[in-house]
């Protein structure tokens, strides 16, 4: 459901951009409209005012031709997406998700205990991928314990800012679930949160060392690899760095969260 909603406002984006670089064109030109005819199988073209008939364009002046019948055909795109968009709003007016849900929410419980509902929530959905256990990386003997609001162990206090972070906004996160990349092996990235919008995971790595070459090459390695897989910065992965002279920007990471999560 999410795919088709996603299509949808793909699809309704494109229209409205055909739309608007039609109007755009036709806002520049000519008055009226193009009248053709044939003459001893000869195109003859009219530029049509007040005067049905119109007046004879020459040859010479064959710009205004193309011009009123772009002008025309500009006209009939835009009738035609406008159509299409409007059908295409109805439709995104419509949570087909949310109907569903209210549908079964609004069952009684001794009824629910019956039905087996043919699409989970997404909060259910969520928490069943929460709620799924992963091995993550192992803690070295001898590692400073740095826990979290929620009791978790970290490695940095970076990360600590960020897993406290999502933790008060309530948003569900794995630290350090593993993900195998093609190429590279298997990494742990520091966060990975499922996608309301695609129900596909989305992955956070803050990159802590940038003034240091040996990491900051080995973070640009992981960062390609992450790509080459198919997952892409601003899409499915989420970076944020850090060195000695410019630590982590909480507004940088709030506005991050709202974009994204």
């Amino acid at each position: 459901m999410h795919n088709f909603k996603e299509s949808l406002i793909e699809e309704q984006q494109r229209l409205e951009e055909i739309i608007a670089r039609a109007k755009m064109e036709n806002a520049h030109m000519p008055e009226g409209y193009l009248r053709i005819s044939k003459h001893k199988n000869r195109c003859r073209y009219y530029h049509c005012l007040t005067d049905r008939n119109g007046t004879y364009i020459p040859k010479k002046n064959i710009i205004l031709s193309k011009q009123l019948a772009q002008k025309a055909y500009n006209k009939s795109i835009i009738d035609k997406a406008e159509e299409q968009l409007s059908q295409i709003n109805k439709i995104l007016k419509v949570d087909t998700d949310e109907e569903m849900k209210k549908l079964y929410d609004s069952l009684h419980p001794d009824r629910k205990k019956l039905i087996i509902p043919f699409e989970e929530n997404w909060e259910d959905k969520l928490q069943k991928w929460y709620e799924t256990s992963y091995q993550g990386k192992e803690f070295r003997e001898g590692t400073p314990v740095l826990l979290t609001e929620k009791g978790e162990q970290v490695r940095s206090k970076s990360e600590k800012i960020l897993a406290d972070y999502f933790y008060r906004k309530k948003i569900l996160y794995k630290y350090e679930k593993p993900l195998y990349l093609k190429g590279y092996g298997i990494v742990y990235p520091d966060f990975t949160f499922l996608s309301s919008k695609t129900e596909q995971e989305i992955y956070w790595e803050h990159e802590g060392m940038m003034d240091n070459q040996e990491y900051a090459r080995s973070a640009v390695r992981k960062i390609e690899s992450y790509q080459k897989n198919g997952i892409y910065p601003g899409e499915r992965l989420i970076l944020t760095f850090e060195t000695e002279q410019n630590v982590l920007n909480q507004n940088i990471v709030a506005g991050l969260v709202e974009k994204y999560l």
